[in-house]
């Protein structure tokens, strides 16, 4: 098999010294590999040192092949596979990876957004939403969820009560002894709470009013920000859906490390594959064509006419 694409024949007459008339005459419907096999047959020392170059010389290959050309660089990757195509990933940019985002509808982005880690996730939402916009925006069972967790201590979660208005506190009380509390100051009350068994401190976290309990997980969360990631991943992905578009959403993702978007990108049907590796740097697309796709750049020489 050999992969078409437009080659720069001056450019070859020009460095193998071989006069327009008689290039033309000779040359004009043959491949690189032909041309360089039959002047080096001659005895043209040029075409036996471009041979050598061609192996190993960047900028030769992007003259000769014309790598500026967009359009050469689709032709040469609509022949690729998978496999090959995603070598060029590595050597990318973030930024053009992260613009190849956008070839994604914005459901898949947020499937993809689900399955890496919550720490990154977390990341990206901080992007979108402030902390009191997270807390106001999440159903009022993932704030049970972090306040029930195995892993908030019972401690700290007293002390951050302090914070919350004393009516919620005794509202909290009433919720699971049933009886009105009266003319408790808010230690006292504290004190009452933290008395409580396990299962009745849990039920009065649960009863807390939304408003409070929004308050107490934002407290949490800004002493210990890894509370935010015991949030259903979907919860994220939900409030995303519902609050910002697409454009939105890729912006923020630039805060994923270049192997999280990698991942994603390796995603896109070839075709778009194409599209985003035809933005990286065209020296930087010839080097990985010559070092890392050998076959391919052979098969580039072998089929150019």
């Amino acid at each position: 098999m050999s992969i078409q694409v437009d080659t720069n024949l001056a450019y070859i007459q020009n460095k193998l010294g071989i006069s327009a008339e008689i290039f033309t005459e000779k040359y004009a419907n043959k491949s690189v590999t032909e041309i360089i096999k039959e002047e080096a047959a001659s005895g043209n020392p040029q075409a036996i040192e471009l041979a050598s170059e061609l192996l190993n010389n960047i900028n030769l290959v992007m003259e000769i092949f014309s790598l500026a050309n967009p359009e050469n660089r689709l032709e040469i990757m609509s022949e690729m596979t998978d496999e090959q195509l995603n070598k060029f990933l590595p050597e990318m940019e973030k930024t053009d990876l992260v613009f190849g985002l956008n070839y994604f509808t914005q459901d898949k982005l947020l499937k993809m957004l689900e399955t890496v880690e919550s720490e990154d996730l977390v990341k990206v939402v901080l992007e979108l939403f402030s902390k009191e916009e997270v807390m106001r925006l999440l159903p009022e069972e993932q704030l049970d969820k972090l306040l029930t967790s195995t892993e908030m201590d019972k401690g700290n979660l007293l002390e951050h009560l302090k914070s919350i208005p004393p009516e919620y506190l005794s509202q909290m009380i009433e919720s699971v002894t049933g009886e009105e509390v009266e003319d408790a100051d808010q230690l006292d009350m504290i004190k009452t709470l933290s008395e409580f068994n396990p299962l009745e401190f849990k039920d009065s976290l649960m009863n807390m009013q939304s408003s409070p309990k929004q308050q107490l997980v934002l407290s949490l969360s800004k002493e210990h920000p890894e509370y935010m990631q015991l949030f259903d991943a979907h919860a994220y992905t939900n409030m995303m859906h519902t609050y910002k578009d697409k454009s939105e959403v890729v912006k923020a993702m630039n805060v994923l490390e270049q192997e999280n978007v990698t991942e994603m990108i390796k995603e896109l049907p070839e075709d778009l594959l194409s599209m985003v590796i035809a933005q990286m740097d065209v020296e930087k697309f010839a080097e990985v064509l010559m070092k890392k796709n050998p076959e391919v750049m052979a098969q580039i020489i072998a089929g150019n006419v």
